[in-house]
């Protein structure tokens, strides 16, 4: 099944100089999205310096959502399905602090894939997003959280902090917590 978005949300203003670049590389793909723009930039939205990996099979989605991660100070990774994020993760030295991954994508689905980096990175936290929330099962751990589609990028800003935070503060307690 196949999820077709009506607009894209990008920044903050048309005269915002980070916007109308991110409108030209979406108007490349597909010049017929109507675009939405935010409410206010991403410099006002909460902000980080993680390193993101960010796993959406729909262009328009991914580029909108990585310009604006990276915007927001975060080291965005970007992977256009279950396979390419591996490849992606294992090339990356360094950590992962959190995954966005939509749920549904062809070949491999995001809660498989969480599955498989877990393995690798049990550390990195996991954000779900989908349009498909009836028909969808989710592995929904301590380590990871839900964002249903379409979201807006302040949305999106605020559901990743609060991820990293989550993330941030199980690591404090399981590093003090006594070994048994």
């Amino acid at each position: 099944m196949r999820q077709r978005y009506d607009l894209v949300l990008c920044g903050y203003q048309s005269t915002d100089d980070a916007a109308v670049q991110l409108l030209r590389q979406v108007r490349q793909h597909d010049s017929c999205l109507p675009v939405v723009f935010l409410e206010e930039p991403a410099a006002l939205s909460p902000r980080g310096c993680e390193t993101v990996l960010l796993v959406e099979d729909e262009v328009s989605v991914r580029m909108a959502s990585a310009i604006f991660l990276a915007q927001s100070g975060y080291q965005v990774l970007e992977a256009s399905d279950g396979e390419d994020a591996l490849r992606v993760s294992r090339e990356h030295a360094g950590p992962i602090h959190l995954m966005i991954t939509d749920v549904v994508m062809p070949g491999m689905g995001g809660p498989r894939l969480a599955e498989r980096l877990a393995e690798e990175r049990p550390e990195m936290a996991v954000l779900f997003v989908s349009g498909y929330i009836e028909d969808t099962v989710l592995p929904l751990e301590a380590t990871s959280r839900f964002l249903q589609k379409p979201f807006s990028l302040k949305v999106l800003a605020r559901e990743v902090r609060q991820a990293l935070e989550a993330s941030e503060a199980r690591a404090m307690v399981e590093e003090n917590s006594p070994r048994g």
